[in-house]
């Protein structure tokens, strides 16, 4: 029993600093488009060649639905990446990345005969960076680990009630 203990002790502590390390990526790639002069994912969004690619290029061609697309995605990963490093609503937060990666992926997914133009920082099939942080998002939902180390805890524990001795 004291070994079952300690060993989910310990993988909690590495879900955490999953949690934080996936919370900072948000956090950095939302605050880099935030600040950035003109970011917009117009490029991105034109160059798709997944199974989705004429909704995307239809929101890159209405200037509307762009300028909407471009303000959910800076402030959608900020917020996310925020939560997920202070562990607030984690499994929210996870739930929103896991589908801004999807959307991410589908824009471009890396299946055979589908070559995004714009140069990446390496090869892949099928697997790609966005898949394997939406796994860790996954995780991350099912153990809800900002009850474990997180604002979460707090938020938890004043909204669950506690049963009350009975009075004799």
């Amino acid at each position: 029993m004291m070994a079952e203990t300690r060993a989910s002790h310990w993988a909690m502590v590495g879900i955490t600093v999953m949690r934080v390390l996936v919370g900072w990526h948000f956090l950095y790639e939302g605050l880099a488009k935030l600040t950035a002069d003109s970011w917009s994912a117009a490029g991105f969004m034109k160059q798709s060649r997944g199974p989705f690619a004429g909704f995307f290029r239809w929101l890159a061609s209405d200037p509307t639905m762009l300028a909407y697309s471009d303000t959910i995605t800076m402030w959608g990963l900020s917020i996310v990446g925020a939560c997920l490093i202070l562990g607030l609503f984690t499994r929210l937060a996870s739930l929103g990345g896991i589908g801004f990666l999807m959307l991410f992926y589908l824009c471009n997914p890396p299946f055979i005969g589908y070559f995004y133009t714009i140069p990446s920082e390496g090869s892949y099939l099928i697997v790609n960076k966005n898949l394997v942080e939406l796994a860790a998002l996954v995780v991350i939902f099912a153990t809800g680990s900002g009850t474990f180390a997180g604002i979460d805890r707090i938020v938890h524990g004043l909204w669950v009630r506690k049963p009350r001795l009975a009075r004799a």
